[in-house]
């Protein structure tokens, strides 16, 4: 397999990141919405930026949302006093089973930090309890737990989560 490119998401990329994302789903149930319309859930309103991972097609997809009232983003606002518009919500981060092990996350992870550095944003987060491989990952770049979150879904559905901040802005 071909070394692993990151770069900005291109309107070209949007068919390739969404059968990567149904992908993705159907081996680890990731995400728990958004497969009955991937390319929307892709490119929803509110994306501030988003990358994709090449690596023979693509392979992997984050972004930073805009911040909308988020349990992380209000967790976060109550433990730092932080403005809402200096926060940037991580999110829509997946990779397929083939391109694990080949720190593909981690890159995209990066793509994303630098930016928030560059931008002068603190980046926030919820991972679902059962994504314990991305809250390993999560941890090991350094970002802490700021505390617990319900993710509601589809139809009144909900599961357990965690917020998490990235300490460097």
């Amino acid at each position: 397999m071909a070394d692993t490119t990151i770069r900005p998401i291109e309107d070209a990329d949007v068919p390739g990141a969404a059968a990567a994302l149904i992908e993705v789903h159907s081996t680890d149930g990731y995400p728990v919405e958004g497969v009955d319309a991937p390319e929307a859930w892709i490119t929803p309103p509110g994306v501030v930026k988003a990358w994709v991972a090449h690596r023979g097609g693509v392979v992997g997809h984050i972004a930073i949302m805009k911040a909308e009232g988020e349990k992380a983003v209000t967790l976060w606002q109550q433990q730092s006093g932080e403005d809402e518009s200096r926060i940037g919500v991580l999110a829509r981060l997946f990779v397929v089973r083939s391109a694990r092990k080949h720190a593909v996350g981690e890159s995209l992870m990066r793509a994303a930090m630098d930016h928030a550095k560059e931008n002068g944003l603190r980046l926030v987060l919820d991972v679902m309890d059962k994504d314990e491989a991305a809250i390993r990952l999560y941890e090991r770049l350094g970002w802490q737990f700021i505390g617990e979150a319900t993710h509601q879904f589809g139809d009144g559905q909900q599961i357990p989560a965690k917020c998490y901040v990235w300490p460097a802005s």
